[in-house]
Parts: structure tokens; C-alpha cells; sequence
């Protein structure tokens, strides 16, 4: 599956979350960092989920970026 994520960068560092698994949260100092703990994030969660029998939902959000003229 390939899950959209959105990494935002906060005071101190970086975070990122997924919006199709509300709760699915992560960090890091940069952005590869973050990347690779969204990952792992990911996996803990479908496997958590997983083990409470509880479904594992689809990815349906879509990523995209609006230009607006300055």
C-alpha cells in the first residue's frame, strides 16, 4: 500500500503524519530522519491494528499543490 504522509517543520524539528491513519505520528531533526520514522510509524500501526482485528483502511487522500500567484 503507499499511504500519503505530510511532513510539516515545526520550532525544533521536523514531524510528520499520515491522514489516512489518524493517530500515525512521527519525528525527527530532518526530513530523511523523519521520513524513515514515518515508516516504521506506519508499520507499528498497521501491525497494531492488526492484532486488534480491526481493519486496515484504504489510502484514499490525494496530495497535491495549488500555485497561487504572489
Amino acid at each position: 500500500m503507499r499511504y500519503a504522509i505530510v511532513v510539516e517543520r515545526t520550532a525544533n524539528n521536523y514531524s510528520a503524519y499520515v491522514p489516512d491513519l489518524p493517530g500515525c505520528i512521527a519525528t525527527g531533526e530532518t526530513i530523511e530522519e523523519t521520513e524513515r520514522e514515518i515508516r516504521e510509524a506506519i508499520a507499528f500501526h498497521i501491525e497494531g491494528m492488526i492484532e486488534d482485528g480491526l481493519p486496515i483502511p484504504q489510502p484514499s487522500s490525494i496530495v497535491q499543490y495549488i500555485e497561487i500567484a504572489a
